[in-house]
Protein backbone atom coordinates (compact mmCIF):
# COMPACT_ATOMS: atom_id res chain seq x y z
CA UNK A 1 0.00 0.00 0.00
CA UNK A 2 2.74 2.33 0.41
CA UNK A 3 4.89 3.67 -2.28
CA UNK A 4 8.12 2.84 -2.86
CA UNK A 5 9.85 6.44 -3.54
CA UNK A 6 7.64 8.09 -0.78
CA UNK A 7 5.01 9.88 -3.40
CA UNK A 8 1.32 9.43 -4.82
CA UNK A 9 1.77 9.00 -8.44
CA UNK A 10 -1.97 9.74 -7.90
CA UNK A 11 -3.78 8.17 -11.60
CA UNK A 12 -0.16 7.41 -12.94
CA UNK A 13 0.58 4.31 -14.89
CA UNK A 14 3.08 3.96 -11.92
CA UNK A 15 1.16 3.45 -8.96
CA UNK A 16 3.04 1.75 -6.61
CA UNK A 17 1.47 2.88 -3.58
CA UNK A 18 0.73 6.19 -1.29
CA UNK A 19 3.17 8.06 0.25
CA UNK A 20 2.62 9.63 3.49
CA UNK A 21 2.27 13.50 4.23
CA UNK A 22 1.87 15.30 7.55
CA UNK A 23 0.37 18.16 7.69
CA UNK A 24 -2.21 20.69 9.60
CA UNK A 25 -5.52 22.65 8.53
CA UNK A 26 -7.85 24.79 9.59
CA UNK A 27 -11.04 25.84 7.63
CA UNK A 28 -13.54 28.41 9.31
CA UNK A 29 -16.82 27.40 8.40
CA UNK A 30 -19.95 29.67 8.80
CA UNK A 31 -23.31 29.90 7.14
CA UNK A 32 -22.99 32.22 4.06
CA UNK A 33 -26.05 34.35 4.89
CA UNK A 34 -24.09 35.19 8.71
CA UNK A 35 -20.39 35.76 6.48
CA UNK A 36 -22.18 38.05 4.24
CA UNK A 37 -24.05 39.95 7.36
CA UNK A 38 -21.00 40.13 8.93
CA UNK A 39 -19.02 41.38 6.20
CA UNK A 40 -16.18 38.69 6.47
CA UNK A 41 -14.41 37.18 3.60
CA UNK A 42 -15.98 34.57 2.29
CA UNK A 43 -13.20 32.63 0.21
CA UNK A 44 -15.68 29.97 -0.91
CA UNK A 45 -19.04 27.99 -0.84
CA UNK A 46 -19.41 24.55 -0.18
CA UNK A 47 -22.82 23.73 -1.64
CA UNK A 48 -23.41 20.15 -0.20
CA UNK A 49 -21.80 17.19 1.56
CA UNK A 50 -22.52 13.65 1.68
CA UNK A 51 -20.95 10.81 3.41
CA UNK A 52 -21.11 7.22 3.06
CA UNK A 53 -19.70 3.83 3.81
CA UNK A 54 -18.37 1.12 1.21
CA UNK A 55 -19.90 -1.80 2.93
CA UNK A 56 -18.83 -5.19 2.31
CA UNK A 57 -15.89 -5.60 -0.04
CA UNK A 58 -13.01 -7.89 -0.68
CA UNK A 59 -10.65 -6.05 1.49
CA UNK A 60 -11.09 -3.62 4.31
CA UNK A 61 -9.03 -1.34 2.36
CA UNK A 62 -10.50 -2.25 -1.31
CA UNK A 63 -13.10 0.71 -1.80
CA UNK A 64 -16.58 0.11 -3.70
CA UNK A 65 -17.08 2.21 -6.91
CA UNK A 66 -20.65 0.80 -6.56
CA UNK A 67 -20.80 3.27 -3.14
CA UNK A 68 -19.18 5.52 -4.56
CA UNK A 69 -21.44 6.54 -7.55
CA UNK A 70 -24.16 6.06 -4.98
CA UNK A 71 -22.45 9.08 -2.93
CA UNK A 72 -21.86 11.37 -6.00
CA UNK A 73 -24.67 11.05 -7.25
CA UNK A 74 -27.01 11.48 -3.76
CA UNK A 75 -24.57 14.69 -3.22
CA UNK A 76 -25.33 16.09 -6.71
CA UNK A 77 -29.23 15.79 -6.02
CA UNK A 78 -29.94 16.96 -3.10
CA UNK A 79 -27.29 20.43 -3.91
CA UNK A 80 -29.62 20.68 -7.03
CA UNK A 81 -26.23 20.91 -9.25
CA UNK A 82 -25.76 19.87 -12.54
CA UNK A 83 -23.03 17.05 -12.96
CA UNK A 84 -22.55 18.38 -16.55
CA UNK A 85 -21.54 21.52 -14.83
CA UNK A 86 -18.74 19.86 -13.11
CA UNK A 87 -15.41 20.90 -14.67
CA UNK A 88 -12.71 19.52 -12.35
CA UNK A 89 -12.93 16.90 -9.76
CA UNK A 90 -10.47 16.78 -6.35
CA UNK A 91 -10.16 13.32 -6.23
CA UNK A 92 -8.82 11.18 -2.99
CA UNK A 93 -6.23 9.85 -5.53
CA UNK A 94 -3.81 7.61 -3.22
CA UNK A 95 -1.78 6.14 -6.09
CA UNK A 96 -2.68 2.72 -5.24
CA UNK A 97 -3.52 0.06 -7.82
CA UNK A 98 -6.68 -0.90 -6.76
CA UNK A 99 -8.08 2.74 -5.17
CA UNK A 100 -7.35 4.86 -8.03
CA UNK A 101 -9.18 2.60 -11.23
CA UNK A 102 -12.11 2.53 -8.64
CA UNK A 103 -12.39 6.24 -7.82
CA UNK A 104 -11.66 7.17 -11.40
CA UNK A 105 -14.62 4.77 -12.80
CA UNK A 106 -17.02 6.05 -9.92
CA UNK A 107 -16.36 9.80 -10.99
CA UNK A 108 -16.41 8.96 -14.70
CA UNK A 109 -19.48 6.92 -14.35
CA UNK A 110 -21.38 9.92 -13.00
CA UNK A 111 -19.07 12.80 -14.08
CA UNK A 112 -17.86 12.05 -17.14
CA UNK A 113 -19.63 9.71 -19.44
CA UNK A 114 -22.25 12.29 -19.56
CA UNK A 115 -20.24 14.94 -20.83
CA UNK A 116 -19.32 16.38 -24.33
CA UNK A 117 -16.45 14.38 -25.59
CA UNK A 118 -14.35 17.70 -26.61
CA UNK A 119 -14.81 18.65 -22.65
CA UNK A 120 -13.76 15.70 -20.79
CA UNK A 121 -13.76 16.03 -16.96
CA UNK A 122 -10.54 16.63 -15.57
CA UNK A 123 -8.94 15.06 -12.69
CA UNK A 124 -7.09 15.39 -9.75
CA UNK A 125 -5.30 14.80 -6.34
CA UNK A 126 -3.89 17.28 -3.89
CA UNK A 127 -1.56 13.86 -2.51
CA UNK A 128 0.48 13.78 -5.14
CA UNK A 129 1.94 17.24 -4.35
CA UNK A 130 1.92 16.78 -0.74
CA UNK A 131 1.32 13.32 0.28
CA UNK A 132 -1.88 11.54 2.38
CA UNK A 133 -1.96 13.93 5.39
CA UNK A 134 -4.47 10.93 6.62
CA UNK A 135 -7.06 13.20 8.63
CA UNK A 136 -6.11 16.11 7.20
CA UNK A 137 -6.20 15.31 3.44
CA UNK A 138 -9.58 16.22 2.71
CA UNK A 139 -8.98 19.29 3.90
CA UNK A 140 -5.91 20.10 2.35
CA UNK A 141 -8.12 19.11 -1.48
CA UNK A 142 -10.24 22.07 -0.14
CA UNK A 143 -7.76 24.26 0.47
CA UNK A 144 -6.31 23.39 -2.90
CA UNK A 145 -9.39 24.28 -4.58
CA UNK A 146 -10.35 27.68 -3.09
CA UNK A 147 -6.78 29.17 -4.41
CA UNK A 148 -7.51 27.36 -7.34
CA UNK A 149 -10.75 29.90 -7.58
CA UNK A 150 -8.48 32.69 -6.29
CA UNK A 151 -5.58 32.36 -8.61
CA UNK A 152 -7.57 31.36 -11.61
CA UNK A 153 -5.46 28.39 -12.40
CA UNK A 154 -5.67 24.69 -11.78
CA UNK A 155 -2.89 23.26 -10.59
CA UNK A 156 -1.23 20.01 -11.30
CA UNK A 157 -0.61 16.84 -10.13
CA UNK A 158 3.30 17.34 -10.21
CA UNK A 159 4.24 13.48 -10.57
CA UNK A 160 1.55 12.26 -13.33
CA UNK A 161 3.48 11.29 -16.25
CA UNK A 162 1.48 8.84 -18.31
CA UNK A 163 -2.20 7.64 -17.41
CA UNK A 164 -2.92 4.14 -15.72
CA UNK A 165 -3.87 1.80 -17.98
CA UNK A 166 -6.43 0.05 -15.80
CA UNK A 167 -8.28 3.82 -15.72
CA UNK A 168 -10.33 3.45 -19.26
CA UNK A 169 -9.97 7.91 -19.70
CA UNK A 170 -11.11 8.00 -22.79
CA UNK A 171 -14.54 6.26 -22.29
CA UNK A 172 -15.42 7.72 -19.13
CA UNK A 173 -14.20 10.91 -20.69
CA UNK A 174 -11.75 12.37 -18.24
CA UNK A 175 -8.37 13.41 -17.91
CA UNK A 176 -5.81 13.80 -15.54
CA UNK A 177 -4.31 17.10 -14.80
CA UNK A 178 -0.18 17.17 -15.70
CA UNK A 179 -0.52 20.86 -16.65
CA UNK A 180 -1.45 24.38 -15.28
CA UNK A 181 -4.87 25.36 -16.92
CA UNK A 182 -5.17 28.68 -17.04
CA UNK A 183 -9.27 29.50 -17.46
CA UNK A 184 -11.83 31.77 -16.00
CA UNK A 185 -12.82 29.79 -12.55
CA UNK A 186 -16.19 31.93 -11.83
CA UNK A 187 -18.56 29.34 -13.13
CA UNK A 188 -16.16 25.96 -11.96
CA UNK A 189 -17.88 23.32 -10.19
CA UNK A 190 -15.62 21.22 -7.85
CA UNK A 191 -16.41 17.75 -6.57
Amino acid sequence: MVSEDGISHSFDAAPGGYGRGEGIATLLLRPLEDAVRDGDLVRAVIRETALNQDGKTSTITSPSQEAQEELIRACYNRSGLDPRDTTYAEAHGTGTKTGDPIEAGAIGAVLGRSRPENKPLYIGSVKSNVGHLEAASGLASIIKMVLAFEKGCLPPSIHFRSPNPKIQFDRLNLKARYQHIQQDLSRLTVI
